[in-house]
Order: C-alpha cells, then sequence, then structure tokens
C-alpha cells in the first residue's frame, strides 16, 4: 500500500512538478540507487562463481586428457602380460621336444593375436592380385609381371592398423606397367 502511494506521488509529480515535495524524490532515488548497487554486487559475485566453476571444468578436463595418455596403453599391456608369462613358462622346461616347442609356439601365437584383436590391432594381409593401395601398402620394388599393373605381386612383410590408423604399412613387390 505505501508503495502504491509513493507511486502516486510520482505519477502526480511527472503531471505538475510545482506541486511535488523535492524531498519526497530523493529518498526514492537512493532506494533505487541501493536497489541498484545490491543488484551490482550479485551479478558480480554470480560471474566470479561462475568463472571459478569454469576454471575448475577446465583443470578437470586436462587432468582426464593427462591420464587418458599415461594410461592409454593399460589395456593393451593387460592382454600381452598372458603372452610372456606363456613365452617365460616355455623357457623353463628342461627337456622340451620339437612337438611340444610348436605346440607352445602355436598357443602363445593364439593368445598374442586374441590380444591384438582385443586391442583393434588388424593385420594388413595384401594377397597377390590385389591393387596397391598406397595407405596401407609400401611398394618395394617393381616387378614385371603377368598381372595388371600396380597390383601386388607379392607381400614381403604384413602391415598393422590400430582401430583406422597405420601403424606399418605392409611391404610388397608390384606388378610393372607392360
Amino acid at each position: 500500500m505505501q508503495d502504491q502511494d509513493k507511486y502516486a506521488e510520482q505519477a502526480a509529480a511527472m503531471e505538475d512538478p510545482a506541486s511535488v515535495d523535492a524531498t519526497a524524490i530523493v529518498p526514492t532515488l537512493e532506494e533505487q540507487l541501493a536497489a541498484s548497487q545490491l543488484q551490482v554486487q550479485e551479478l558480480q559475485d554470480s560471474f566470479l562463481r561462475a568463472k571459478a566453476e569454469n576454471e575448475n571444468f577446465r583443470r578437470r578436463a586436462q587432468e582426464d586428457v593427462t591420464r587418458a595418455h599415461k594410461f592409454a596403453i593399460e589395456g593393451f599391456a593387460e592382454a600381452l602380460v598372458p603372452v610372456k608369462d606363456s613365452l617365460e613358462m616355455a623357457l623353463q622346461v628342461d627337456t622340451p621336444s620339437i612337438a611340444s616347442l610348436k605346440e607352445g609356439v602355436e598357443m602363445t601365437l593364439k593368445q598374442l593375436s586374441a590380444a591384438f584383436e582385443k586391442n583393434r590391432l588388424l593385420e594388413i594381409k595384401p594377397q597377390q592380385g590385389d591393387k596397391l593401395d598406397p595407405m596401407k601398402h609400401q611398394a618395394i620394388s617393381v616387378v614385371p609381371a603377368d598381372q595388371e599393373a600396380n597390383t601386388i605381386v607379392s607381400t614381403l612383410q604384413k602391415g598393422y592398423l590400430i582401430a583406422d590408423r597405420l601403424l606399418r604399412p605392409a611391404l610388397v613387390t608390384v606388378a610393372q606397367e607392360k
């Protein structure tokens, strides 16, 4: 109710400035100034809190990236530990036979292949007649052959991909243009 009386006085003052008491406007302006200062203080406080929260978020994200880089190989290392254990056990056998050595190597190779597959390390095994893909193959030499030019004649060494990224290209010989 008091606010309505003040607003009525202000409205009357606008219509007839001579009839308004000058002291009636001053407290209202002081009140508005105090309210504005309070609002500015609240906005400054909100800004500082948002700025601090943003800085904390940036710091946590940087720590997460650092940890990811540091422990990125952890899964692959866990998959390779059994392979190393198998090789060490094979060396501890006193009198191995050729058959047992061959069986042990085959089992260890299966473990290694499973570790590669689990960690998305894929072999690149181009076959004779496949088209040369410079993104996956490295031509070591060009040889005369009875097949289409720029096709693979033989594979000298397999290549490897990690997910979709080339780790090592396959080394190949390529058919020469006729």
